[in-house]
């Protein structure tokens, strides 16, 4: 049975300055627990309803597991729809490897606010091959437990780190000659421009775009053309969506 400090704990999970206080997230279900367990990441709690079997990985990580019945465990689970496991983890605490950013494909997130679009980004990242985000401070927070959902376990393999954009980005600048791509409206068609598979990728807010003081220091515009020929449409992609096209080109350009 959970302890009524371990029930706040993982209610507490739903505000950042909690998560940051205890140096923990949470996340849910079997895969998504499984796959973070893979990676490497450690459980500090694992909740599991009885009308559910254990994973392998669960099994394996040796962490504290506590069985509960289904309408106990719905009682604490974060989502409309509890997939019966939950586990509580231990923040990792990534930070920027610029040599091995200079050597590949990375991106950056300017103000992306909207957790279900960090976490589309995330997965997105992880199937392109793309190992590492850097966003700004100011974006959503990739612990929020609809970002980790959103991932389905992708957080695992794609390292997410913040900073100050603009300071970091004139540092690549002066370190690197790699080319740094940002999205923009007027931007040139990015299927038919030269697209370099070690550099930065700046995707920007989702209504405001990449700030001034982001764009000064992008070096190339780039935009994903649309194909309405001039009749209504859509005024703009779902950054979520954009930036996975955008990573589709650079890697179908791999020869």
């Amino acid at each position: 049975m959970l302890s009524k400090n371990q029930r706040k704990l993982i209610a507490s999970m739903a505000q950042k300055k909690y998560r940051d206080l205890h140096g923990l997230f949470l996340a849910e279900g079997p895969k998504t627990v499984s796959d973070l367990i893979d990676g490497g990441i450690h459980p500090r709690l694992i909740v599991i309803s009885n009308e559910r079997p254990a994973p392998d990985a669960v099994k394996a990580s040796g962490c504290e597991t506590i069985t509960v019945s289904a309408s106990q465990f719905e009682s604490v689970s974060h989502q409309k729809s509890p997939q019966q496991l939950l586990a509580l983890f231990e923040k990792p605490k990534h930070t920027i490897n610029n040599s091995a950013i200079h050597k590949e494909l990375a991106l950056v997130l300017d103000g992306i606010q909207d957790p279900g679009n960090l976490g589309t980004i995330i997965r997105a990242a992880d199937w392109f091959g793309i190992h590492t985000i850097i966003c700004s401070n100011d974006s959503a927070d990739v612990y929020n437990p609809k970002v980790v959902q959103a991932t389905m376990g992708a957080i695992a393999r794609v390292k997410v780190a913040y900073t100050e954009l603009p300071e970091y980005l004139l540092h690549y600048r002066e370190q690197s000659t790699n080319p740094i791509y940002g999205t923009f409206l007027d931007g040139g068609n990015i299927y038919q421009q030269t697209l370099s598979q070690a550099a930065l990728i700046v995707m920007g807010n989702e209504g405001n775009g990449i700030r001034d003081s982001v764009a000064e220091v992008v070096s190339h515009k780039i935009t994903i053309p649309s194909y309405t020929k001039g009749l209504p449409g859509s005024e703009s992609l779902n950054v979520g969506l954009a930036t996975a096209i955008v990573c589709s080109e650079f890697r179908r350009r791999i020869s």
